[in-house]
Formats: C-alpha cells, sequence, structure tokens
C-alpha cells in the first residue's frame, strides 16, 4: 500500500519536475490545456504515420499530419487535405486530387508526391495501417494522386481518414518518429517519454487556426490521473466508471458516447451451434442491467459492432429484452431445466460454458461475471475466466470471449463476419453481401449494402453483443469541450480530435 502511494506522488513530482511550466500554471493560460491520457495511449513508434500513430483499432485524427479526408460529425466523410476524390467504374482506382499551397512545417511545398510516397512507405512497413488492398500510389502531377487497388475497397476514404501525410524528400524512419515535420494543426514541441507531449500551434496550417495554442498531454495511470484532478495539475483527465461516484471541487464528469462495445461470441462447436440457443441467449441478456450494475450507468446498450454509425441498421440488430420468450425458446430446442436448475439435453449434457475475458481488465472481468449470473437465470452455468491474449487468440473459435471492439469503418464487421475469421463461423450470403459493399463505387450506396448484410447477421446469432462503454472524463468548469463524435474503441487520443476548437470561458 505505501509503495502505491508512493508511486502516486512520485508521478505527482514528476509534473513539476518537467522542464516546461508547471500544469498549474498552464492551465491559467486561456489558451492552453492540460489534459491527462492512460500510458498505453503514449505511441511506441512516436508519431510516425507510417508506423501507426493516427492509425488501427483506435483510430484518431493525427494532429501534427495532416489526412486525406476527415471523417464528420456523424461519421460521414468530409474533405481535408483532398479537394476532389472520385473512384473509376471497376473500383480499382480512386483518384485524388488536392489543396495547392499547403506547407510542411519546415517549409516545403507538400505535393501529391508527398501523399504517394506516404502511402507506398506505409504499405512497405506493414504497420497496424491496414494497407492490404492498396497496390500503389502514384504522383500523377503536383496536386493529383492516383490510388492503385488490389481489389475494389468502397470504404477507402475511411482509411485515408487515418493516414497523415510525411514529407518524401526529408522523412526518414529512424528519426521522425521523436521529431515529426507535418502540416496539421499542431507541431509537436516536446516529448518526454514516460511522461507527457507538448503541442503548439502550427502558425502556417492553411485552415482556420486553433484556438487551443498550447496542448499538454500526461501519461498516467487512472489512480493517478484522479489525484492530478484533485490536485488541480489538470483541466480534463479520463476516468472510469469506478471512480464516477467521486465529487472534485471545480471539476465536472463528461460522459461521450461510444462505439466502443463488448460483446461475447458464442461457438459454434459447443451446446451454442443452434441458433434457437443463441438466439434465447441474444434476448435473454438484460443489457440495461449490465450498464447500471457494471458501468454505474454510464454506457448504452450494444446490438452490432456498429451501433449509430451511417452503416448501422437498427431495426435489424436491436433485440428486446425478454426472459421468458428466452427460456421457452431453450425448452423448444430441448434444453431443460435439471435437478440444480441448469439445462441438459439427454444427448449432449449441461448446458455449461466458459467465458474467456483478458487476464487484468477489470471491465471485462465485471462483465464475464454479470453475464455469468444472467446466464445462470437462463439456466446456463457461465464460468468467468482471466487469460493471455495468446489463449484468447487460440481457442476463440471454442471458448466464448469478451471482446472489445469498435471503429470508424464497416471493416471491423467484415474482420468479424466474414468467411476466414478466427471464429470459424462461414455464410455465404453474408459474404455476398459484404463483397457487394466493398465492390460498390459509391460510398454512401456501400452504406445500404452493409444494412443489407446485417439481414444475415440478424438471422445468425454469432455475437451477443453487450454494451457500448461510454469515455469519462473529469472536466475543470470553464473549460469548453467542443462536440465529440462517437467515440471508437480505446480510451485516448480520441478526446482531442478537436483540440484545436475548444475553449475556455
Amino acid at each position: 500500500m505505501r509503495k502505491t502511494v508512493f508511486c502516486l506522488l512520485l508521478a505527482l513530482s514528476l509534473l513539476v519536475g518537467c522542464r516546461t511550466s508547471p500544469p498549474e500554471e498552464t492551465s491559467r493560460d486561456k489558451s492552453a490545456v492540460t489534459i491527462v491520457m492512460p500510458p498505453d495511449s503514449e505511441p511506441e513508434a512516436g508519431f510516425d504515420p507510417v508506423f501507426g500513430w493516427g492509425a488501427g483499432e483506435h483510430a484518431h485524427e493525427p494532429l501534427i499530419q495532416s489526412t486525406l479526408t476527415v471523417t464528420n460529425p456523424d461519421l460521414t466523410i468530409g474533405y481535408d487535405l483532398a479537394a476532389s476524390m472520385e473512384a473509376s467504374g471497376d473500383g480499382l482506382t480512386w483518384t485524388v486530387r488536392i489543396r495547392e499551397e499547403v506547407e510542411f512545417t519546415d517549409g516545403t511545398a507538400l505535393t501529391a508526391a508527398d501523399v504517394a510516397f506516404t502511402y507506398n512507405a506505409a504499405r512497405d512497413a506493414c504497420s497496424v495501417t491496414d494497407l492490404t488492398m492498396l497496390d500503389r500510389a502514384e504522383a500523377v502531377d503536383d496536386t493529383t494522386v492516383v490510388f492503385h487497388m488490389t481489389r475494389p475497397f468502397s470504404v477507402w476514404p475511411y482509411t485515408m481518414a487515418t493516414l497523415g501525410i510525411v514529407p518524401k524528400d526529408t522523412y526518414d524512419p529512424a528519426v521522425y518518429g521523436a521529431n515529426p515535420v507535418g502540416s496539421g494543426r499542431y507541431i509537436l514541441k516536446q516529448w518526454d517519454r514516460g511522461q507527457q507531449v507538448i503541442l503548439e500551434a502550427n502558425s502556417g496550417y492553411y485552415g482556420e487556426q486553433p484556438k487551443m495554442k498550447r496542448v499538454n498531454i500526461l501519461f498516467m495511470e487512472e489512480s493517478a490521473a484522479l489525484l492530478a484532478v484533485q490536485a488541480g495539475r489538470a483541466d480534463l483527465a479520463y476516468t472510469s466508471a469506478a471512480y464516477c461516484d467521486r465529487t472534485v471541487d471545480g471539476f465536472s464528469l463528461l460522459s461521450v458516447r461510444t462505439v466502443d462495445n463488448r460483446g461475447v461470441n458464442l461457438p459454434l462447436p459447443e451446446f451454442t451451434a443452434d441458433n434457437n440457443i443463441r438466439q434465447a441467449i441474444n434476448m435473454g441478456i438484460d443489457r440495461q442491467a449490465m450498464i447500471d450494475n457494471v458501468l454505474n450507468g454510464y454506457g448504452a446498450p450494444a446490438y452490432s459492432v456498429c451501433d449509430n454509425m451511417p452503416w448501422y441498421n437498427p431495426v435489424l440488430a436491436e433485440v428486446e429484452f425478454d426472459r421468458e420468450r428466452a427460456g421457452a425458446l431453450l425448452d423448444e430446442a430441448g434444453w431443460l431445466p435439471g435437478e440444480d436448475g441448469i439445462r441438459e439435453m439427454w444427448s449432449f449434457g449441461r448446458a455449461e460454458l466458459t467465458i474467456h475475458y483478458p487476464a487484468g481488465d477489470f471491465l471485462r472481468q465485471a462483465l464475464a461475471a454479470e453475464l455469468s449470473n444472467q446466464l445462470r437465470e437462463l439456466g446456463i452455468q457461465a464460468d468467468p475466466k482471466g487469460v493471455d491474449w495468446e489463449t484468447i487468440y487460440g481457442e476463440a473459435w471454442r471458448t466464448p470471449t469478451i471482446w472489445g471492439w469498435g471503429a470508424h469503418t464497416p471493416m471491423d464487421m467484415y474482420g468479424i463476419y466474414h468467411s476466414g475469421n478466427m471464429y470459424g463461423y462461414s455464410n455465404s450470403a453474408l459474404d455476398a453481401w459484404m463483397d457487394e459493399a466493398l465492390a460498390c463505387t459509391d460510398l454512401e450506396l456501400s452504406y445500404t449494402l452493409w444494412q443489407k448484410a446485417q439481414e444475415e447477421i440478424a438471422k445468425d446469432t454469432l455475437f451477443v453483443w453487450l454494451v457500448n462503454v461510454d469515455h469519462l472524463y473529469w472536466v475543470r468548469d470553464g473549460l469548453h469541450v467542443a462536440e465529440q463524435k462517437l467515440h471508437p474503441h480505446g480510451h485516448g487520443w480520441s478526446i482531442v480530435n478537436n483540440v484545436d476548437q475548444w475553449s475556455w470561458k
């Protein structure tokens, strides 16, 4: 216990010992803000888009670099560097024209050659940015880049919203991550590894100048983040439902809606091979009770991997909680309660499952325990078990697991449900709809095809989606945080996507 307190006090003392102005002084500057993020938000490879900065399952705007497109507040696509884009009739090329008179912070012009270089470098680096669908990027002239695809990929604009552009002539992968040159809203002023990042407004930015001229980002564990808030050393800090009953003078709790979902897969080799049983579990789970009991009310029921996204089909996905009807379905399937209340079938045995969750993930552990309790009400014995990720991935096809998903792209849906997934699930009709959606050359039309795919998903309940977890933040009184998009999976950089628009009252 004494060691824990010492570590927390040490974390706070580090703030005072930083080479910059103390956070409490920064917070009084109405053009500056101090933010606390989890330690795993700090990018291992630095601020290099070629190696994943801004991309992956925790995708966010890279801030230091510009992207060709952006996601709008409603998660449709808007333009950043791009002035226009067009897909060919066969979907195998995308032609993008970019803004003129954009400069990197070193004073050199940003051209289509830099765009093509960035994409080809990221493809070759095999980073977390998925560019397996890109054959090559080609600069036709200074303002036109053509992307040659290996296959049609209608959601390419969502990929373009995550990859920041680096300068072709000066890019050096050995040093760029710690000394990035970009054309975005901010420049990296200072990076003290393991402690903080300081961003300053880019005075040469081609768009509207940021209201917040200086952004201090501190990396802390959750308990230390709360101490920093209580000490007045942060203006905004992440937190979780476990701390939401606290009150901090001068701060309020901000709750941001997300598509950061948690769900459990129902393996086909188990007794859940019968779709009647999977449907019964789906309708027999009280999602609101999970939100109340595990998230202290800070969440929303989840019914798919893409709730409230442009390609979401609520009519097909959402299921009404009805435990009585769920029990009747289990009865009809031949699973009848035994002497101890656990259902049995003479030809199979008892309705028993193990539910995996990542050891050390207390939220998923709590959800697994709540799910186990609710399944017991249905007559199903479920035993939660914390294991490592190697075990989880190796046994995903046969063991239910509490998963976390949620991205600003339909490709989460594709990866989970298309044939070749880790769960051993295959549905040719579903594959056809998703393949057609990817082959579509009209992005908005593709949304309707993804929605059609959910008709097949609704028929065949591979996953029972449980909750979307609200992202919670302590916010200093007087700080106006601009309207947030639905946050994706991961409690990190999404909050600062629009930090340039924040202001002090």
